[in-house]
């Protein structure tokens, strides 16, 4: 027998099976242990031996980062709706502030146009009752020319009188004023030229149209169709004015024995009148 024969043997024994663990990281830092077993002997092997291999961890930091990529993808969406409902504001705002700024100014242009109006409508009133001031101020008195024999005669008094002149008016004078006569009780409507209603200027002007005479159609412009002629000198045919020569707002026709023919207003019509009870303020002499 070999004197070895007894002596336990110093070797190692085989591994008859082994045992892995892997001990591995997960977020948030929880460890948790994989096992591997493995049997490469018989039932009877030695102790199985247990091996720990440590895994890298996962940390944290890895988590928080995704964290916060979701969340600022969140605050880009929102920033970028909010921005979005900005502009659609800005924009409405900026509509509603042209028209806005459209509607005070047609408002404006309105106010200024009746403010225009009404003041021009005042300055005419005024103009006319300074004229009919005047002419009140400064009336005279006329005196038609008549024939010898009907001359003033002397009273007992020994004053001479002047009576109104009772000749009739021939020829043109006398054609214009039998159509002007024609036309009394006619209506007066502002730019009417006939033939059954009439403004004062075109019943002035259609009257002169009957003799051939072509005059202006407006007030102002009759009253410097001729020659200017005193108030104290006027024959039958004679164009009366009121107002300014050139700036007239109204015109009749004179026709003899302190007497005029005009379209007055709406409310008189085509009258006949005494100079007395509206005096011109100056006359034209065309015939």
């Amino acid at each position: 027998m070999s004197h070895t024969a007894h002596i336990p043997s110093h070797r190692k024994p085989r591994r008859g099976a082994s045992k892995v663990a892997i001990r591995a990281g997960v977020a948030g830092g929880v460890l948790s242990t994989i096992a591997v077993a493995g049997a490469a002997g018989p039932a009877n092997a030695a102790e199985p031996v247990t091996e720990t291999i440590e895994m890298p961890t996962l940390t944290s930091g890895l988590a928080g980062a995704v964290a916060q990529s979701a969340d600022a993808t969140q605050r880009a969406a929102l920033n970028f709706e909010l921005s979005a409902q900005e502009n659609a504001a800005a924009v409405k705002a900026a509509q509603a502030a042209r028209k806005a700024k459209a509607e005070a100014e047609r408002k404006a242009e309105a106010q200024r146009a009746e403010a225009k109006k009404k003041a021009e409508a005042a300055a005419r009133a005024k103009a006319e009752a300074t004229a009919r001031a005047s002419r009140t101020a400064e009336r005279t008195t006329l005196a038609p020319t008549s024939t010898s024999s009907d001359s003033g005669s002397s009273s007992s008094s020994g004053t001479a009188t002047t009576p109104k002149a009772t000749t009739k008016a021939s020829g043109s004078a006398g054609a214009l004023i039998a159509f002007a006569q024609a036309q009394l009780g006619d209506a007066y409507v502002m730019g009417s030229t006939g033939p059954n209603a009439w403004d004062c200027s075109g019943l002035v002007q259609a009257a002169y149209r009957q003799i051939g005479v072509d005059l202006p159609r407006v007030s102002q412009d009759q009253s410097t169709a001729g020659t200017q002629v005193s108030l104290s000198n006027l024959q039958p045919g004679d164009i009366l004015y009121w107002g300014g020569a050139g700036s007239a707002y109204h015109t009749a026709i004179y026709i003899g024995g302190g007497e005029f023919i005009g379209a007055q207003n709406p409310s008189s019509g085509v009258v006949q009148k005494s100079l007395d009870w509206d005096p011109p303020s100056g006359a034209v002499r065309v015939l």
